[in-house]
């Protein structure tokens, strides 16, 4: 959330932010109507309270019983219109604190003003593609002609955009998901075993409400809502919590199942297992100072590149721009890997820095080592990666004539094979 003194101070600066990311920028003149009729009601409150601690001291000192009758009734009326004031006031406060986390972070003065993904500059691209001698097929047709993709079986069991997975297919993708993790925890990440539903507030917290409310599956008589990333639980793992400096940068990655209630159109967007209501996603996160955040979300980036080059993919970096990038995000790079059979770029991963957008949601804070005061947090969060892009990308890629899949060297002994051919 943004500190109300920025859009009190520097209310241009939440304007221009909103113009740049395609949104209304009246907002901030609603916003500092009700802040400013807050804080009158606020005032009126404070002054009433003098006024009947003062009053109330005299009454003390009356002995005429009418007199004294008079006053008490007059305190009385004061207390009824200093709770009227302090009601008010509460009123408004939620009414512009609603408003307030509906608006998006600021932006990095590094992101690129622009009105729709065609405007995300392509920073770095990395090898070539794979040249095959015969025409690649897409994942849905290798998955399918392998009898490792059920599509019908996944629409039978819980509706459109499911699918399932079997055989040699089920162990290439759990294969992936802890190859992920071990990678990370050797380039000094630490692994958490999360719970896979989190409470409202988490979510509030992680900045995924109430913009995406619509968007995320939640049971219907508890307050137990299905995570749609890890980047939520954690986001939460440490709020209210105030870490010592020393003890940071924190790192952290998570393994979680990932349920999105998007709606999605049919057509070649949408075809294969790149887009589902459920997908399996390893995730990145750091927690630092904020002087430290800038050098971690390049060390981030970097730690993706190395991850990209070890699973052989010609991959790009592309730096997104204000109408495309996140709602809690300054500063975004998108991975994309070049999928042969699709003939597209797939978005494997994203890597942003919060700032302390994140933090004041969740009330994360570290102590100064100098002054012994709380201070906001950094959180940064990455895709390490996303799933099942990524293994579209290692079927496509690796790929044979005969519609067989070459299982990479690191991935066989998950898999158990040097080639994934059809069942029977």
């Amino acid at each position: 959330m943004l500190d109300i003194r920025t859009l009190r101070n520097s209310p241009d600066t939440v304007r221009d932010m909103l113009v740049a990311r395609g949104s209304d920028p009246a907002t901030v003149d609603t916003i500092l109507e009700l802040d400013g009729q807050c804080r009158q009601k606020v005032t009126e409150r404070d002054q009433l309270r003098g006024d009947r601690k003062s009053r109330s001291k005299l009454i003390g000192r009356t002995r005429d019983p009418e007199a004294r009758a008079a006053m008490i009734a007059e305190v009385e009326g004061i207390k009824t219109a200093m709770q009227a004031a302090e009601q008010a006031a509460r009123t408004l406060s939620d009414e512009r604190d609603a408003l307030m986390a509906a608006l998006p972070n600021l932006l990095d003065p590094r992101t690129p003003v622009g009105k729709g993904e065609h405007d995300n500059v392509v920073i770095e691209t990395v090898g070539a593609p794979v040249e095959f001698d015969f025409d690649a097929q897409p994942h849905w047709e290798l998955g399918t002609g392998l009898g490792m993709m059920d599509f019908d079986r996944g629409v039978k069991l819980a509706g459109s955009r499911f699918y399932v997975l079997r055989d040699d297919l089920a162990r290439l993708q759990r294969g992936l998901i802890t190859w992920l993790l071990d990678f990370h925890r050797d380039g000094g990440y630490r692994e958490l075993y999360l719970p896979f539903v989190v409470r409202e507030k988490v979510l509030y917290g992680a900045g995924q409400l109430p913009k995406f409310r619509d968007n995320i599956y939640k049971d219907g008589n508890e307050d137990v809502w299905l995570v749609p990333t890890a980047e939520i639980p954690l986001t939460g793992f440490h709020a209210d919590e105030v870490i010592e400096a020393d003890a940071l940068p924190l790192s952290y990655t998570a393994y979680t199942p990932c349920f999105r209630r998007e709606k999605m159109s049919h057509g070649r967007d949408v075809r294969g297992i790149k887009r589902g209501h459920q997908f399996d996603k390893v995730e990145l996160y750091k927690l630092t100072r904020p002087e430290d955040s800038e050098a971690a979300l390049e060390q981030m980036r970097v730690h993706v590149s190395r991850l990209c080059e070890a699973l052989g993919l010609h991959y790009r970096v592309l730096q997104l721009c204000s109408a495309d990038i996140g709602f809690g995000s300054q500063i975004t790079y998108d991975f994309e890997a070049w999928a042969p059979g699709c003939k597209e770029w797939l978005e494997i991963s994203s890597v942003s820095n919060c700032g302390d957008f994140q933090a004041r949601r969740s009330n994360l804070r570290y102590r100064d080592p100098e002054t012994r005061k709380p201070g906001w947090l950094h959180t940064l969060n990455g895709s390490g990666l996303g799933l099942p892009r990524t293994m579209i990308c290692v079927m496509e890629n690796n790929q044979q004539a005969d519609g067989s899949i070459r299982v990479p060297d690191f991935l066989q002994p998950y898999v158990g094979r040097e080639v994934i051919r059809p069942v029977g």
